[in-house]
């Protein structure tokens, strides 16, 4: 094992990960400070994400490893990798190719309250149907 193989599996095993061997991860674009979603890391998605450079999260309703963009063509490249003072949350910066959402918008925080009611604020930029045809 290489030293920074090393270095990666001691960061990936400091996190606190849930009971389901969960922790969530917040991705933000490296920029502009754009909140784009939040997705769940497992140990592994961790250890590739931070060994590849491209962003993998850890699909609860799969079962499996999800590498973000693998159907949409929508990339995450890491720019940086935080996580907090309990290391129980995870922040990746990323550069983000496309939108964020699988709705086709740039992120998945469309909906807001505003004077007590429900508003949806962004409007997709291109359709799921174009995003992952056959694949959803």
């Amino acid at each position: 094992m290489s030293v920074q193989a090393a270095q990666i599996t001691q960061i990936a095993d400091q996190l606190t990960y849930n009971a389901d061997g969960l922790i969530p991860a917040i991705a933000q674009q490296h920029d502009s400070g754009e909140v784009l979603m939040m997705a769940w890391m497992n140990r592994d998605a961790v250890v590739e994400t931070l060994t590849t450079g491209r962003v993998c999260y850890y699909s609860r309703s799969r079962g499996k490893l999800w590498r973000k963009g693998e159907t949409s063509g929508q990339i995450q490249t890491l720019t940086d990798f935080r996580y907090d003072c309990d290391q129980d949350t995870i922040l990746v910066q990323v550069d983000q190719k496309g939108v964020a959402c699988h709705t086709g918008r740039r992120n998945c925080f469309y909906f807001a309250v505003r004077d007590g009611v429900e508003t949806i604020i962004s409007q997709p930029e291109i359709s799921a149907d174009a995003l992952y045809g056959d694949a959803k």
